[in-house]
């Protein structure tokens, strides 16, 4: 068995993945990031979309290589077909193509000094004393041993390095929101503009969405949190009115649920999917993942210098993310919470209320007015204004 030895080993090399690498490079560790694939940012895994914001926590500029399209605004479609325009703000950004933005994160990671071995399948845990102190990996058919003072679990949604920790994460059916997706040709959309679209028809408790990638290719797909019939069904249903050709599907499930109960434990933090830094009202995770793995590499850096990677010093990376992002996501879930309840008439009654005044500066008496005639958005909507 070959054995290694590294201060920090991340499993996962997306972009949680990568961003911890960087950042704990860049604090001059010795790191070794393992990814499960062949190739890093293939399948791809979400509607590719990002803020700004995410580039200015990378501290990177975005690079013309993996732009696909600039966001100016979304167009979001109620159930009976009307359409709400919203101009910038948190809808402004930009469509990547994930496949070239996750490999060139990761190589930026490399050109920080991490290590990177792809194939390579993490299958246990060392814990000795209680304490994560390495992974136990396949990587191309031999059995690897890396020891290891922290360890950062990035490996997704179906992650199982943070459940071998003693970590809970296991989310009910209901937690996860079911995906699918076809990245097509000959969408006929604004490229400059995100479209949502809901009802139960469309997408019972979800959305359908449309982001633009240029030259009429864009990914089309659907999200859902019901029992019954699956996303493809509603996927295939949708598509079937658009004069366009898929070329690629993705199916898989994004957790809605918000955080899980802890992110760290004696010498291993948790990040991305497999942490739930995921907005449970919109199903993105790229900036709270990116954000919260920033802050993951730097505090597994720190704790390594200092000799202390127990359980009590890496409670600073969940003490900085949720101040960093906390507040938002749980928010978030609140108002998923509260969105779950309305039905396609609240929708429509709601859009309808939207489309007739200035987003900006709703008043009080108007949406005193509203709420005075569909009284069950009331709690909605006073905890949106």
């Amino acid at each position: 068995m070959t054995k290694l030895k590294y201060d920090v080993v991340v499993v996962g090399a997306r972009v949680g993945g990568s961003t911890s690498a960087l950042f704990a490079s860049k604090s001059d560790v010795d790191v070794l990031m393992l990814e499960k694939r062949q190739e890093i940012g293939s399948p791809v895994q979400c509607a590719e979309g990002v803020t700004y914001n995410t580039f200015e926590t990378l501290k990177i500029k975005p690079n013309e290589k993996y732009i696909r399209s600039k966001i100016k605004g979304a167009n979001i479609h109620a159930p009976d077909g009307r359409c709400i325009n919203y101009e910038g703000g948190v809808a402004e950004g930009l469509v990547l193509d994930r496949k070239v933005f996750d490999k060139e994160l990761a190589s930026e990671a490399a050109k920080s000094g991490s290590d990177i071995m792809v194939k390579t399948a993490v299958k246990d845990l060392i814990i000795k004393d209680h304490k994560v102190c390495g992974v136990i990996a396949k990587h191309l058919g031999e059995t690897i041993e890396v020891k290891a003072d922290v360890v950062i679990a990035a490996d997704g949604i179906e992650s199982n390095m943070a459940r071998m920790a003693g970590l809970k994460t296991i989310q009910s059916p209901q937690q996860i929101c079911s995906c699918a997706q076809y990245e097509m040709v000959g969408v006929d959309v604004d490229p400059n503009y995100l479209e949502f679209y809901f009802g139960e028809n469309v997408a019972p408790k979800g959305y359908v969405w449309i982001f633009p990638k240029g030259d009429g290719v864009a990914n089309v797909g659907v999200g859902i949190r019901s029992p019954g019939k699956t996303p493809l069904y509603y996927l295939d249903k949708f598509v079937s009115k658009l004069d366009a050709t898929p070329v690629e599907l993705n199916i898989g499930g994004v957790p809605v649920s918000g955080p899980i109960e802890k992110t760290y434990t004696d010498g291993l933090l948790v990040v991305g999917d497999a942490a739930g830094h995921v907005d449970p009202i919109t199903g993105g995770g790229i900036h709270p993942t990116i954000t919260c793995a920033r802050i993951a590499g730097e505090v597994a850096a720190e704790s390594v210098k200092n000799e202390d990677c127990s359980s009590n010093y890496l409670k600073n990376y969940e003490k900085l993310w949720k101040k960093e992002v906390g507040k938002g996501l749980s928010q978030s879930a609140k108002y998923r919470k509260m969105a779950d309840k309305l039905s396609d008439k609240d929708m429509n009654s709601l859009a309808e209320f939207i489309e007739n005044q200035d987003i900006e500066s709703i008043s009080k008496i108007a949406a005193l007015k509203f709420v005075g005639k569909n009284p069950n958005l009331m709690k909605l909507l006073t905890e949106i204004l």
